[in-house]
């Protein structure tokens, strides 16, 4: 875990961490390739520092989102969590990103929080190589991006508003799906 995100002087991480119930689910996750992912609606894929390692070269990650999203899913993807993006490809061959609008941790913001010569390359860099259209916003302030049944957000100051985004997206599938 990224010690960052553990700070118990932070009121709501300690309270988050106080909860029982939320730090069982946390240390008993399944892994996602257990998972039944057709029971589900959306894959929302948090950010963080680690996942620039954790979800960047998973081939079970990247195979459960193409599989996901090409059978109709809705994807999102916060901060760096858009990582795990960045190597899916589509039943059609192409990556997912292609031609999509997409946000996620900027370069700049990167640079500002003094980690961009420490994380293994710069996402907003990948996700531009693989033919994204990177939107970026302010650093550090909300920056949500709708781009077909892909959400993604550029920090955690998105989380909130892309979570949003995601629930609207799922509220226009029930309906047109009848």
């Amino acid at each position: 875990m990224d010690p960052k995100s553990f700070d118990l002087e932070d009121p709501i991480n300690r309270a988050f961490w106080e909860t029982l119930d939320m730090v069982e689910g946390l240390v008993s996750t399944q892994s996602l390739s257990e998972l039944s992912i057709q029971k589900y609606a959306a894959i929302f894929l948090a950010g963080g520092h680690g996942t620039m390692w954790d979800f960047a070269e998973s081939t079970v990650v990247a195979n459960r989102i193409a599989s996901f999203y090409d059978s109709g899913g809705v994807i999102a993807a916060v901060c760096h969590g858009p990582v795990a993006l960045v190597n899916v490809t589509l039943q059609n061959g192409m990556p997912l990103v292609s031609g999509k609008r997409v946000a996620g941790f900027t370069n700049s913001e990167e640079a500002a929080v003094e980690l961009s010569e420490v994380v293994p390359f710069l996402l907003q860099d990948a996700l531009t190589e693989k033919g994204a259209i990177f939107i970026a916003g302010e650093n550090f302030k909300p920056n949500v991006v709708v781009s077909e049944r892909l959400v993604t957000g550029q920090n955690p100051a998105s989380a909130t508003e892309a979570a949003e985004a995601v629930i609207e997206l799922i509220k226009e599938s029930l309906v047109i799906d009848g």
